[in-house]
């Protein structure tokens, strides 16, 4: 019992000292995702309410040097992943700021938006609910869909639900660490399970620690030091600034667990390889970290085989959080997109 105590107290002494060095002159952390734009609430099916934030090109553009949004001028609708939100877009938003109108939500039970029936917790509800936030927000002009994780999941749910939306609304998309399909979320847990154990395994596990939510919020509560280091570990490949992961470790602490235990058999299920075909209809790009633990870089590459024309980018060394650890990549790609889908939607008009 000793020896425990003593392997447990040393443990913690290890993980305070790493950490503490991990965060020593780190600054900056309460700028990230402090861009602010017009307020919306949007209302789905009846009982849940999206926050989302608009972005007009006016109020941050001299109109004279032709800042004015354009009809022909696309506008970027940002879908975030799982336990984030949209404040994750943050060098996305201040790189197009003032250049492109701009619209930002956050998912059911996700942010600033209302909790959802468990029973919603899918991504075909998530595809239904973008539907609703274009036609809100984006009800007429061109249309650029940007998604990250989860968020590229719900993209490729309107493809199915809607797929005439593509090339005729939506002229360009952009997949962001993410996949159709073939996860093993069990292997976050651990990487030594077999799949035909940690199927069953991983599961059940979170639906057991759903059980006492409390108790496991208050263990991965924002700013502990398991929290960071855990997040520093699955989020990103290479050394960051302790911001970017104190950043993302207060998006994903702030989202209670019930939530993650809601959405995640999704993962398990989900098959969407098939419903891409819209995507090769407009300008696509696709693109991941190639140390990303999450969705890994093979599922970029397979979904750029079933879509031909696609674009395919990967981030040497990067993790999932690639839109913050290269996001001078990231929005670079997004601007080669944007040119190509206006380039593309102008032939067609004309």
């Amino acid at each position: 019992m000793a020896a425990a105590a003593a392997a447990v107290t040393t443990g913690v002494v290890v993980e305070r000292r790493v950490v503490r060095a991990r965060k020593a002159g780190a600054t900056g952390a309460d700028e990230l995702g402090g861009l602010r734009g017009n307020v919306r609430r949007i209302e789905v099916d009846g009982d849940v309410e999206l926050y989302a934030e608009v972005d007009e090109i006016a109020p941050y553009a001299d109109q004279a040097a032709g800042g004015t949004h354009l009809p022909d001028e696309a506008t970027l609708v940002f879908v975030h992943g799982y336990a984030l939100n949209l404040d994750c877009w943050h060098f996305q938003r201040a790189a197009f700021r003032g250049k492109r109108r701009m619209v930002f939500y956050d998912q059911r039970s996700h942010g600033r938006s209302d909790r959802s029936h468990r029973d919603d917790a899918t991504i075909d509800q998530l595809g239904r609910d973008l539907l609703t936030v274009l036609d809100e927000l984006v009800p007429t002009g061109p249309v650029v869909l940007v998604g990250h994780s989860m968020g590229g999941m719900t993209i490729m749910a309107l493809a199915e639900q809607h797929p005439e939306m593509f090339g005729d609304r939506v002229v360009g998309t952009a997949l962001i660490s993410t996949t159709a399909g073939g996860l093993r979320p069990h292997r976050i847990i651990s990487t030594y399970i077999p799949d035909s154990v940690g199927s069953l395994v991983g599961p059940r596990l979170i639906a057991g620690l759903a059980r006492a939510p409390q108790l496991v919020d208050r263990a991965r509560r924002s700013g502990s030091n398991i929290g960071f280091l855990v997040t520093d570990t699955f989020a990103f490949g290479d050394d960051v600034p302790a911001s970017y992961v104190e950043f993302v470790d207060n998006m994903l602490g702030g989202t209670p667990f019930e939530v993650l235990a809601e959405f995640f058999p999704n993962f398990e299920k989900l098959d969407k390889y098939a419903v891409l075909t819209p995507l090769a209809r407009i300008p696509t790009t696709i693109l991941c970290g190639t140390k990303d633990l999450l969705t890994s870089v093979g599922h970029s590459r397979k979904m750029a085989k079933q879509v031909p024309s696609a674009r395919l980018v990967e981030a040497t060394g990067a993790g999932h959080m690639v839109i913050l650890e290269r996001a001078d990549k990231v929005n670079a790609a997004l601007q080669d997109l944007l040119d190509e889908a206006e380039t593309q939607a102008g032939r067609k008009a004309s």
